[in-house]
């Protein structure tokens, strides 16, 4: 799983630099967060494997630190980079006759530098803020990686303020994301539907079918694993840690394997890309 989501996102983003025709706002968005899915896979299922073959469990207080922030890093980048797609679909849709004057180079090159930049911001604050926590009690993470939630459920310190800042955090970078791509397809539907004929409303939204698969992908997992309440019972905790790490393995290993998948199995574009370098890999 960890080579098809890596070699699979890697063909995408040298696809899409290679391919003249792939050289629009859409698929360099779609570079960005193939290269954002290859830093988070990289970034957890390494050491997980190297665990499951050496069964030694143990990592680095400094190591820990580094996972958490580009785990962060590449999960915050990678729910810009969706908005920023669900806002250059609406644009496509809702606003096709201006659309390469507002999804101009000017544009969409900052959104994605904007997107990397923000995330690596609030990364290195997350990681700052937790290495200055101590862990006097235990030192066993029971989870699959160093997430932020696990650490701050196993400090001696209080994580009172931090637990504020983590809310205002999932607010600003989740919530209110996905609340704004919400938003963009519901202009989109809303325009799709007006279009009279049907050939014209199937060719508009299949040209969203693909965001719209991963967004539900990315987001599905996330909404489980940092929505559900914390508990007190030992029988209950024990059941949401076990939860937490089915839906940490499906969000850190399936849903970026599947993003390859979901953007190239049924887009013209990327198969003709293919068999153009196919031919050149034969020619030469």
């Amino acid at each position: 799983m960890y080579l098809l989501t890596v070699n699979g996102n890697l063909l995408i983003t040298g696809l899409i630099y290679l391919e003249d025709r792939l050289h629009t706002p859409m698929y360099f968005f779609l570079g960005n967060l193939s290269m954002a899915d290859v830093t988070y896979v990289s970034t957890t299922l390494p050491k997980l494997l190297s665990i499951i073959a050496t069964k030694d469990n143990r990592i680095w207080f400094s190591a820990c630190i580094t996972q958490l922030y580009f785990y962060m890093l590449a999960a915050v980048c990678e729910i810009f980079i969706l908005t920023f797609m669900s806002y250059d679909r609406y644009v496509a849709i809702c606003m096709s006759l201006q659309y390469h004057v507002i999804m101009n180079r000017q544009v969409y090159i900052p959104m994605a530098i904007s997107s990397w930049l923000i995330a690596a911001i609030n990364s290195l604050i997350y990681a700052i803020l937790t290495s200055m926590l101590y862990f006097c009690h235990t030192h066993q993470i029971d989870h699959l990686y160093c997430d932020l939630k696990t650490l701050y459920s196993i400090t001696s310190s209080d994580t009172t303020s931090r637990q504020i800042f983590m809310l205002f955090g999932n607010i600003t970078f989740t919530f209110l994301p996905l609340t704004l791509t919400i938003i963009s397809y519901v202009y989109v539907i809303s325009s799709i539907l007006k279009i009279r004929s049907s050939r014209g409303r199937l060719k508009a939204f299949s040209s969203c079918t693909s965001h719209l698969t991963t967004v539900m992908l990315f987001y599905g997992p996330i909404i489980f694993l940092y929505g559900n309440p914390e508990s007190g019972h030992s029988k209950d905790q024990n059941k949401l840690l076990t939860q937490d790490k089915i839906l940490s393995l499906l969000y850190m290993a399936v849903v970026p394997m599947l993003n390859p998948f979901v953007y190239t199995l049924r887009n013209k574009n990327f198969l003709g890309a293919l068999r153009n370098m196919a031919r050149i890999k034969m020619t030469i």
